[in-house]
């Protein structure tokens, strides 16, 4: 990425993933796990894309005010105000984003959406696609991390690891026997 380059962008409907992707559909009989789950698997991906992302829930029938929270200078939740969508929010912020010549992705599996996001100018990444590219990611994350800490396994000679003097000298005894 290019220094003169923001970081690209992710919405996510924070809903559609969860009922998308089979570990978090598992998980819907506790939605306060099922969001947590998201949200930290999409913070780790992010970070290690450095995407800056929106995870956004719907709180649609709910008479709470929209809550923003910030986890990161990445990531930040939205729980939609009363009367609002995931969707009508997702399309507000993307907006706002294309205008500000922001290189924006959508994360949904609704179709209408899809076509509204693209009308907007953003990009669109269905759910499943978006669970492929977080598992090639963390196998990436994976294999660099264990690249960057681990030795080769081989064998260590004790001569080796000896200066030169020391050895010799213990060259010259074994000859002596």
């Amino acid at each position: 990425m290019d220094s003169g380059r923001e970081r690209a962008y992710y919405l996510v409907d924070g809903y559609n993933v969860i009922n998308a992707w089979p570990e978090l559909i598992r998980l819907r009989g506790n939605l306060d796990e099922a969001r947590d789950v998201l949200v930290r698997i999409l913070a780790e991906y992010g970070a290690f894309e450095n995407y800056e992302m929106t995870v956004v829930f719907d709180a649609l029938f709910t008479e709470d005010e929209e809550r923003i929270l910030h986890l990161s200078n990445r990531l930040r939740v939205i729980y939609t105000g009363a009367g609002e969508t995931a969707d009508s929010c997702i399309e507000r912020l993307a907006y706002r984003a294309v205008r500000a010549g922001r290189e924006v992705h959508v994360v949904t599996s609704d179709g209408a959406e899809q076509s509204l996001i693209l009308g907007a100018g953003a990009y669109r990444i269905p759910s499943p696609e978006l669970r492929r590219a977080v598992k090639k990611a963390k196998k990436l994350m994976k294999a660099e991390y264990i690249a960057a800490h681990t030795q080769p396994v081989g064998r260590i000679e004790v001569h080796e690891r000896l200066d030169p003097a020391t050895a010799a000298r213990l060259e010259e005894l074994r000859r002596k026997k």
